[in-house]
């Protein structure tokens, strides 16, 4: 439920915020409040029980496209990177079975430092390297994502200040299918 800093409440509130700027009904918004799943950069969470509830949520929604964070969890939080985890695990052993066949996954690329920051300029080295699928905003989807982003403010310290004016992901996502 993101309540690191005990700020849950609040950022359940940015989540729909941001989600409505994106066009994302709340509907379709699911918070999770799991007490073995707690919202901290250095804590791993347990790969099967975030297996079960994402392949809940799959099921409920009939999703058949999963965008998910690599290995890196794009910025080493262990929480992404446990995501990542729980997701290859469904894919591995239980997205094969009906009704979740034919769910494709995509994970995102993360990338080194420097070509997190070269924002827009990463394009071109992101069109020279292999990916399974390559997404390249408009000024008017990044702005809207910048929008989007500005809504999560009990988080937007320094360095997502930073990330905002320099991200690549802002500009260029490049992804491979799991």
């Amino acid at each position: 439920s993101g309540n690191y800093y005990n700020q849950g409440e609040i950022r359940k509130k940015e989540l729909e915020q941001s989600c409505c700027v994106l066009g994302i009904p709340a509907s379709d918004v699911t918070v999770i409040d799991h007490r073995d799943l707690p919202d901290d950069p250095a804590v791993e969470w347990d790969p099967q029980l975030l297996a079960t509830l994402v392949l809940k949520h799959i099921e409920a929604k009939s999703i058949n496209l999963v965008v998910t964070f690599d290995a890196g969890g794009v910025s080493g939080h262990a929480n992404h990177i446990s995501l990542y985890t729980a997701v290859r695990y469904n894919v591995c052993k239980l997205l094969w079975v009906p009704p979740w066949a034919g769910c494709r996954v995509l994970v995102l690329e993360s990338v080194n430092l420097c070509r997190k920051y070269i924002s827009f300029l990463d394009v071109l080295i992101s069109c020279l390297l292999p990916r399974d699928a390559l997404f390249i905003l408009t000024e008017e989807e990044t702005e809207q994502a910048k929008r989007a982003m500005r809504c999560h403010r009990s988080q937007l310290l320094w360095f997502r200040q930073l990330y905002l004016l320099f991200s690549r992901y802002l500009v260029v996502n490049s992804l491979r299918l799991l």
